[in-house]
C-alpha cells in the first residue's frame, strides 16, 4: 500500500483510492504508526497524542477498538499491525509512506555536489507536500507535536535548495520565492542569510541591510542573543561591497580544511569532536548535513587538523589512499563503527559493550604508538606513521582511551537541542547548550542538559 501524510490522509492499494478509519482518532492512529512503521508504538504514547496529554478512564480499551477496526480495514490489502508488548507497530511488509520518500530525498539533496541535482532533488521532496502534515486528521497540537522533525526537514531542503540557486546564478528566484518563509521564521539565520545574498546580488543593498537589523532585533528580543557567525559574516560583506558575494556558503557548523568540510570545534578534545556532527544521532536518514565523515581524506584532513598526526603524514595518508581506494574505504567504515560506538561510549557510561568495542580499538592503536619528544620540548605517545592507512583510526581510538581514562570524562555533556546532540566538555555545570547563538532555539525553555 501507499500511505500520503504530507497534505491529506491518503491511502492507495495499487493507485486507488482506499477509505481507512471511519473515526478522525483511527486515522492518527494509524498515521503515528506510519510515522514509525517497523517500529514499536507504546500505547501510552498513543494516548499521549491522541488527546493530548488529556485522555479519559476509557483511553486504553479506545485504543485497542480503534485498532481492531484498522486491522479490519487493511486486512484485505496485505497490511498488518501487529501487537508487541504493550504497544504496535505496522510491519512493513513493501509498503510505502510519503514521509519516508520526502526524507530520502532530503537527504540525497544534502550530499548533492551539483547544484542542478541538487535542486532537482529537493523540488522532488517538496512536490510530495499536497498541504499541511496531516491536515483533514490531526489538530493544530497534534500536528505540532509530530511534525517538528519533518518541518525542519522541509525548511533545511528549502535553504539547500535556495543555495544551489545562489550557485546557479539565479538570485531572482530566490527573492522571490523566500520573503514569506523568512517572515514566518524570523530568526532562522540560514534562510536569512541566503535571502541577504539574493538581495544583494540583485542590486537591493538596502533592503538586505534591512534585514539584517529586523532580524538582529528579533534575535535579542526572543532569544537574548547576536546573530551568529555566517549572519554576521554576511553583513559584514555587504557592508564593504564585496560583490558579488561569491564564495561558495558554509553552514556556521562547519569548518574548511584542505577544502574538506569539518565539524564545528565545540567538543574540547578530539574524541569528542571525532563524535560530534550537527544533526545528532537520533534521525533515520540523516539531517541534511549531519554526515561529516564522507571519504577517507576527510578522516586524514580531520586527524591532522585536530593534532593527532603532523601535517607531513597527512600528505602521506592521501597519497596512500589515492593508490589503495578499497583499502581506504575499508578503514572509513571501520572509522564510522569506532565513531558510533565511542558516541554509545561516552553517553552511556553503563553501556559495557560500547566500551569494549572502544577499548579494543584502543589495545590496538597502543600497539603502534611511539614515544617522541614534542616540539614544545615535552614527550607524548603518538600514532606510528609506519601503521599506514589504518593511521587515523588508531589515532581516534588513541584519543577516545586518553579521554575514558581522564577525570574530564565526568563533565562531558550532550547539547538537549533535538536537531543537535554535539558532546561538549562542561567543567563549570553551567552551559546547558554547546553554542547558545545556535543552539536551544527549539528545545523546550527548561529541557535540562543531560549528563553523560
Amino acid at each position: 500500500m501507499e500511505f500520503r501524510l504530507l497534505g491529506p490522509f491518503e491511502a492507495r492499494h495499487h493507485g486507488q483510492l482506499v477509505e481507512l478509519g471511519s473515526r478522525r482518532q483511527e486515522r492518527c492512529i494509524l498515521a503515528v504508526l506510519l510515522l514509525d512503521m517497523g517500529r514499536l508504538v507504546s500505547t501510552g504514547r498513543l494516548i499521549e497524542l491522541l488527546w493530548n496529554g488529556r485522555p479519559p478512564t476509557s483511553a486504553r480499551s479506545a485504543v485497542h477498538t480503534y485498532i481492531g477496526r484498522l486491522r479490519a480495514s487493511l486486512a484485505p490489502y496485505g497490511a498488518r499491525i501487529r501487537t508487541s508488548g504493550d504497544g504496535y507497530l505496522v510491519e512493513r511488509d513493501g509498503h510505502h509512506v510519503d514521509v519516508d520518500e520526502f526524507s530520502r530525498l532530503a537527504y540525497q539533496a544534502s550530499r548533492a555536489t551539483d547544484p542542478t541535482a541538487r535542486v532537482r532533488l529537493v523540488d522532488q521532496a517538496l512536490a510530495l507536500w499536497r498541504g499541511p502534515f496531516l491536515a483533514d486528521t490531526a489538530d493544530g497540537e497534534l500536528r505540532e507535536r509530530l511534525h517538528g522533525t519533518l518541518e525542519e526537514l522541509r525548511l533545511t531542503g528549502i535553504e539547500l535548495r535556495a543555495e544551489a540557486q545562489l550557485a546557479l546564478g539565479r538570485h531572482t528566484s530566490v527573492i522571490n520565492e523566500l520573503p514569506p518563509l523568512v517572515a514566518r521564521h524570523p530568526t532562522r539565520e540560514q534562510l536569512v542569510a541566503i535571502l541577504m545574498t539574493g538581495l544583494y546580488r540583485g542590486g537591493r543593498q538596502a533592503d538586505a541591510l534591512q534585514l539584517y537589523r529586523s532580524t538582529r532585533q528579533a534575535l535579542r528580543e526572543d532569544f537574548g542573543v547576536e546573530p551568529g557567525m555566517r549572519l554576521r559574516e554576511v553583513h559584514q560583506r555587504i557592508l564593504r561591497d564585496d560583490h558579488p558575494l561569491d564564495r561558495p556558503s558554509r553552514p556556521v557548523y562547519e569548518v574548511r580544511v584542505r577544502a574538506e568540510s569539518l565539524p564545528w570545534s565545540v567538543g574540547g578534545h578530539p574524541a569528542l569532536e571525532f563524535c560530534n556532527t550537527f544533526a545528532g544521532w537520533g534521525h533515520e536518514p540523516p539531517m541534511p548535513g549531519a554526515e561529516w565523515l564522507r571519504e577517507y581524506r576527510t578522516l586524514a584532513v580531520w586527524t591532522g587538523h585536530v593534532g593527532l598526526v603532523e601535517d607531513a603524514t597527512v600528505d602521506l595518508l592521501i597519497e596512500l589512499a589515492r593508490c589503495d581506494p578499497d583499502t581506504a574505504t575499508a578503514v572509513l567504515d571501520e572509522a564510522r563503527a569506532l565513531r558510533s560506538r565511542l558516541y554509545t561510549c561516552l553517553t552511556g557510561p553503563d553501556d559495557q559493550q560500547a566500551f569494549d568495542a572502544v577499548a579494543r580499538h584502543a589495545e590496538a592503536a597502543a600497539k603502534t604508538l611511539v614515544f617522541r619528544r614534542d616540539s614544545n620540548g615535552c614527550g607524548r605517545w603518538s600514532p606510528n606513521p609506519t601503521a599506514g592507512i589504518r593511521l587515523p583510526v588508531h589515532a581516534a581510538a588513541w584519543s577516545a582511551a586518553e579521554l575514558l581514562a581522564d577525570p574530564r570524562r565526568l563533565t562531558i555533556r550532550v547539547c538537549p537541542d533535538e536537531m543537535c546532540g554535539w558532546l561538549f566538555l562542561d567543567k563549570a555545570g553551567l552551559r546547558r547548550w554547546c553554542s547558545l547563538a545556535t543552539c536551544g532555539q527549539t528545545a523546550a525553555a527548561e529541557a535540562p542538559c543531560l549528563t553523560a
